[in-house]
């Protein structure tokens, strides 16, 4: 058989597959090659006229991917398209290795994945396995968050949302990212679903349109040196810009919150929330590192699983609880429940409010007959006023006299008007049993949408179900450390409890208590609850102080500085809780650093981005 020269061309006849029928070959990428002799009963086997004899075996035809440049048999330069799935290959396969695949019928591939890559332009999954993948990845870590708890799952959908986006295009991975992020964020936040399906999906999918840009800047990581480290770096930077934007943010779904009760929640005493979403992070990219070396260099594998192993385990031996010496108070959370549920929770006007005053009656009571210890302070949940007190006397009556039976100190949630008649604002008042209500601290995070409209006046006339909030929540400007009486409280109010910044501000103003007061009674049922309940055990542990929540209707609870619930109120309930708790005026690793270790992980992250975007820009352009 005459051999031709790579590239050379013969008079050879190819059927529509590719097929060589006779001798001759046409050598080169993506072309079918010569495979030498062909398997018989005799190599060079002469027919009856002296031409080519029947040969017993199927014709096969191999194709062979475009080579490394400067390796035999190809001298073109590669850039571009055909530089990136190459890529793909030798990140699996090694660096000069070479993609054959066989039509002959029953014979068996070198490797069925690179029949794909052949096929596919990202990688060696097809992008509708992908999507189902993104999703897969994203509900598991929507499982990791409470009620359901598993939070082991969140790094192992870390690690799966990264395996899918190697291989892949920017706009692959970016729509990758849109669809983990949807499916964690809509089972996430189904509790929005009490205020509206559409509010439901449009906040989803703001929330879930982070991941995508997220997504969309791993391809240029994902080939550094190091890239597990650069990958966790831009988890934490995707969680702070959504933690901000738009109108100041909503931190929900911080992989942190995730794992309060994971070896991870340690990790907060060092670097506050965006420490832990680093580790778990980390803890799964490794993962998808080691799963990646399974099958090249086991040893390599091993010792990436070992480690992605390693980083929770050395959480557990960091030390947790309380910052300082301590001294110990009685406090008392009043719960007294709502008439309803939903958006009609506070039923009748002023019912909220007899409700709680009957509970501290209760509470007065049972000290003087000895059943419960006599409280330092008292604690009311947010709203557990609905009427100003300042303005209506009948609501200053009824709270002057709960005060004066129970003979403490007692924090006060209400709603009061002002300033001007634009604006209510949300309030923890100190009412104290001889003087009356004294120092109060006003929520500085209104929720958007919730307790204020922005472009109300563009929208009003669109989304009528924005009539419910006629007034917008006046937005505070100091941070909510008040004393009430043996304890300096630092107070954030419901969801503030989520934000980093306003927490921090209350322990840097000289807190030795946190106090969350928290009105939840629209979602109970929902998750909500225990949600933010996970988000008050991370402060625990990060500030190293105690946490007392006080909810309307659940969940009310006490929380030790290590993170666990030593006292809780259940959701639907009225019930007063009694407990004595240490106060702790000193300072954690974390209160120390501040904001300082997001800021240094998440710029590391963008700074990896963008020299890997340059990197890949460099490496495909074509030769001058």
């Amino acid at each position: 058989m005459r051999k031709c020269r790579p590239g050379a061309r013969s008079d050879s006849r190819r059927d529509d597959a590719g097929v060589a029928h006779g001798g001759g070959t046409r050598e080169g990428p993506d072309r079918p090659v010569d495979n030498g002799a062909r398997s018989g009963s005799r190599p060079d086997e002469v027919g009856p006229k002296g031409g080519s004899g029947p040969d017993p075996s199927p014709p096969i035809a191999i194709r062979r991917l475009p080579l490394p440049a400067g390796t035999p048999g190809n001298h073109r330069p590669l850039y571009g398209r055909t530089r990136r799935r190459l890529a793909a290959t030798q990140g699996t396969h090694g660096k000069d290795s070479t993609a054959v695949t066989s039509t002959a019928t029953g014979a068996q591939p070198v490797s069925p994945a690179y029949v794909v890559i052949d096929r596919f332009r990202g990688g060696p999954v097809g992008m509708g396995a992908r999507i189902g993948g993104a999703a897969v990845s994203g509900a598991l870590v929507a499982l990791a968050f409470p009620p359901y708890d598993v939070w082991p799952l969140a790094p192992v959908g870390v690690a799966m949302i990264t395996l899918l986006c190697r291989g892949a295009r920017v706009r692959e991975t970016a729509v990758l990212g849109l669809v983990h992020g949807l499916a964690t964020f809509l089972p996430l936040l189904s509790w929005m679903t009490v205020i509206g399906p559409d509010a439901w999906v449009m906040l989803s999918l703001l929330e879930a349109s982070f991941l995508a840009l997220m997504c969309a800047l791993l391809p240029s990581v994902l080939r550094a040196p190091g890239w597990p480290v650069w990958v966790a770096c831009l988890w934490v930077a995707q969680e702070a810009a959504r933690g901000r934007l738009p109108f100041g943010g909503l931190p929900w779904g911080r992989l942190a919150f995730a794992e309060t009760a994971a070896p991870f929640a340690p990790y907060a005493a060092v670097g506050g929330a965006p420490l832990v979403t680093f580790v778990t992070g980390l803890a799964g990219t490794l993962l998808a590192a080691g799963v990646l070396q399974l099958r090249s260099a086991r040893r390599s594998a091993a010792m990436l699983l070992l480690a992605a192993v390693a980083v929770p385990t050395a959480g557990v031996l960091l030390p947790t609880g309380g910052a300082g010496e301590g001294r110990g108070v009685t406090v008392a959370l009043v719960q007294g429940g709502v008439p309803g549920s939903g958006m009609d929770f506070e039923g009748e006007r002023e019912q909220v409010l007899r409700n709680h005053v009957t509970a501290t009656r209760r509470l007065a009571a049972d000290v003087r007959s000895g059943q419960v210890a006599a409280p330092d302070l008292v604690i009311w949940p947010e709203n557990a006023s609905d009427i100003d007190p300042f303005t209506d006397a009948a609501a200053r009556r009824l709270i002057d006299g709960a005060v004066r039976n129970i003979g403490v100190p007692v924090l006060v949630g209400a709603v009061l008007d002002g300033p001007g008649p634009d604006y209510v604002s949300n309030s923890g008042i100190v009412w104290d049993p001889e003087t009356g209500p004294g120092d109060r601290y006003v929520k500085r995070h209104p929720v958007p949408f919730g307790e204020y409209i922005p472009f109300r006046d563009q929208l009003s006339g669109i989304v009528e179900r924005l009539d419910q909030i006629p007034r917008d929540f006046f937005a505070g400007s100091e941070p909510g450390n008040l004393t009430v009486g043996p304890a300096e409280v630092g107070d954030v109010i419901c969801f503030e409890v989520a934000y980093d910044g306003l927490v921090r501000d209350v322990v840097a103003g000289g807190a030795d208590v946190l106090v969350v007061q928290t009105n939840n009674a629209t979602y109970n049922g929902t998750g909500q609850p225990q949600q933010q309940m996970a988000m008050s055990r991370l402060r625990a542990v990060e500030h190293g102080r105690s946490v007392l929540v006080a909810a309307t209707s659940g969940i009310s609870a006490v929380v030790d500085p290590d993170g666990a619930v030593v006292e809780r109120a259940p959701e639907g309930t009225a019930r007063n809780l009694v407990a004595d708790v240490a106060l702790h005026d000193g300072t954690t690793i974390a209160d120390r650093l501040g904001g300082g270790p997001e800021w240094f992980l998440a710029a590391l992250g963008v700074v990896a981005a963008a020299l890997g975007a340059r990197r890949r820009r460099t490496s495909q352009e074509p030769p001058s």
